[in-house]
């Protein structure tokens, strides 16, 4: 039998020397993490509940329940991605109590009247960017990515807006790969009927006035 080759891995991410440090009881270690991530999280957080206090609250929830569970984390992933959907189930956990007569689930089967593909896109012309301010502009994309259904606006906000790649959001919700590309897909087109709906309106609006 030929020598077996030895296994080159390749180096060990900070990421990855920040969390084998925490789980050996460097607390300093796991505050660095807390402080690369607690604004992600936070977006993250506040783009499900749709509320500031509950999004803060998530925050501490997520990265306690982290640091309680940091022996069962497996080192084959991201600590990022693990530490996204632990705080995904703590934001969801939130609005179940919040609205205990409607079962919030990233697995519930979403029908709403938008959920077909959009029959018509408006032309976004003139460029939003040339009638209002980036300032402005981010405001309205916020307002309309929360408007989306939970499972849509989860997925949508950490493809698109936190930068997850398709594989690590699978990971991070629990769902296949094809689940994430269909709902990110919808997502997408609602939100492009949406913005289109908005801008239609206001420039209506204006060239009434």
């Amino acid at each position: 039998m030929g020598t077996i080759q030895p296994n080159i891995s390749e180096p060990v991410s900070e990421e990855l020397l920040l969390v084998q440090a925490a789980k050996r009881g460097d607390v300093a270690a796991y505050e660095q993490l807390v402080r690369r991530y607690d604004r992600n999280v936070f977006r993250i957080a506040n783009h499900i509940t749709k509320n500031r206090e509950d999004a803060e609250d998530v925050v501490q929830d997520a990265f306690l329940k982290a640091y309680e569970n940091l022996a069962k984390f497996q080192e084959q992933s991201k600590f990022y991605t693990w530490l996204v959907r632990i705080a995904v189930n703590e934001a969801l956990m939130k609005l179940r109590k919040r609205r205990p007569e409607r079962t919030v689930s990233l697995d519930e089967d979403i029908k709403t009247e938008d959920d077909s593909v959009p029959r018509e896109v408006a032309d976004w012309s003139p460029n939003p960017e040339q009638m209002y301010s980036q300032s402005e502009l981010r405001e309205i994309l916020t307002k309309t990515v929360q408007g989306l259904p939970a499972g849509f606006r989860t997925v949508f906000v950490l493809r698109d807006m936190e930068g997850l790649s398709t594989e690590e959001t699978a990971e991070a919700l629990d769902l296949s790969i094809p689940a994430v590309k269909s709902r990110l897909l919808r997502a997408r087109l609602q939100l492009r009927e949406r913005l289109s709906r908005y801008f239609q309106k206001r420039a209506s609006g204006d060239g009434e006035k």
